[in-house]
């Protein structure tokens, strides 16, 4: 919402907000952009306005609501009112269960080098743009596309309002179980999706993610760019992008892991649909710093080094392990796993949790819950804590895993290495 009110600022709007309560960095970055912070939901703070955007955090209940339905108070969804500002542009818009942040900014990243002012709204920070959104007055706009829903009144996806010129499909895994109950219900909100990318539009996806595949089947209407194919192909070992018989090499791009070597190969394959060589965006994200707290190297010492990063599903800690396993072979390897999301912590990905994180030499699991029964899991933050510090110099690298606030973990143990 922080991202959306920025949009709307520069397009001219009066905007304020309402939240229970704000936090750094994003409360600090809506104060320097000058939109008045409201906290707490009691009708009598509310501003009069001329449209109230509700965020899919409330529901019922809240006064707020409870407020703007009574007085029959014109009303819409964050990802409604944001298509509509989008109405006009060049739309690409990055989906997928996992890598939608990381390949937005590389593709924001590679327009942006090629000088153009493009417009943009992504999840996350990044190292190389000051702002997580901006108009812009190119046509092209480069959004995260969220398959989560859009409002307690509007179960659709959010990325159904984008309307999409292109759409990039990193992959399609189980997710968010609070509001799906399987894997069709996500395929079906992906095929809607389809449905609305105009004919000259095109869908770029891994041959080889079977839920993708599954999918496509279904039908399409526009151009599909289809990797794993006569057409284009990659080889993950030698990291190489081959498209028409010409072989690219991706070897010299920083980011490490299978899955930004994918990430990357779908900002290309995006980018050359907007006009920019393969040879062009490969030099662009030779300088890509990537995003915070995918894979961040946050503490480094000559005692151990500590990387914080997002992943919160199988999939995404399975190569996040493989990942840091690869670049450094030789090294002991802690892990500690938050299960964030709704879907970890009812225990969804149960037996797909406990073979993930096998590369790591150990692992603490935080599950309060107590979903995960075995010697991993914790029920506390201050019992993994205590336990990390009794073994931990006996490991060179502490990878932190969590969608939530992974500085619980990080802070204290920053503390204590430097007392030593």
């Amino acid at each position: 919402m922080g991202g959306l009110a920025k949009i709307l600022k520069e397009s001219g709007h009066i905007v304020s907000g309402a939240d229970i309560n704000f936090y750094p960095p994003m409360s600090n970055y809506i104060e320097t952009i000058g939109i008045e912070m409201i906290k707490g939901y009691e009708k009598d703070s509310m501003p009069k306005a001329d449209l109230y955007v509700i965020g899919n955090a409330l529901s019922r209940g809240n006064e707020c609501v409870e407020e703007i339905l009574e007085k029959k108070l014109p009303y819409t969804s964050g990802p409604e009112l944001l298509g509509k500002e989008l109405k006009g542009r060049k739309v690409y818009a990055i989906s997928g269960t996992h890598g939608k942040t990381s390949t937005s900014y590389m593709l924001a990243h590679i327009f942006s080098s090629q000088n153009k002012d493009i417009g943009y709204l992504i999840g996350g920070i990044s190292k190389d743009f000051k702002d997580p959104a901006h108009l812009g007055t190119d046509p092209i706009f480069v959004i995260e596309a969220d398959e989560y829903d859009s409002a307690f009144f509007d179960k659709r996806s959010k990325f159904i309002h984008y309307s999409p010129n292109n759409l990039v499909i990193n992959n399609i895994e189980f997710d968010h179980a609070d509001i799906f109950e399987n894997i069709e219900d996500i395929k079906k909100q992906f095929h809607h999706l389809i449905k609305i990318i105009p004919k000259s539009g095109n869908i770029i996806y891994f041959k080889d993610n079977e839920n993708t595949y599954d999918l496509i089947n279904k039908g399409t209407w526009c151009e599909k760019i289809e990797i794993n194919s006569d057409l284009i192909s990659i080889n993950l070992d030698k990291k190489i992008l081959k498209v028409d018989q010409t072989e690219y090499s991706l070897k010299d791009l920083p980011l490490i892991g299978e899955h930004n070597f994918k990430n990357y190969v779908c900002a290309i394959l995006a980018a050359k649909l907007g006009g920019v060589n393969i040879n062009e965006s490969v030099k662009s994200l030779k300088n890509h710093k990537g995003v915070k707290r995918r894979m961040d190297l946050v503490y480094k010492s000559n005692k151990l080094d500590i990387y914080d990063d997002f992943a919160h599903h199988p999939t995404a800690i399975h190569m996040s392990c493989k990942g840091i396993k690869t670049q450094s072979p030789d090294k002991k390897i802690l892990g500690i796993i938050e299960l964030g999301s709704n879907t970890m912590s009812s225990g969804y990905h149960k037996e797909n949790l406990l073979s993930s994180y096998k590369l790591l030499d150990k692992v603490f699991v935080l599950d309060p819950n107590k979903i995960y029964i075995n010697k991993n899991a914790y029920d506390s933050i201050d019992d993994i804590i205590k336990n990390v510090k009794e073994i931990i110099y006996e490991y060179d690298i502490i990878l932190v895993m969590s969608n939530k606030d992974s500085q619980k973990f990080i802070e204290p143990l920053i503390k204590y290495i430097e007392k030593k």
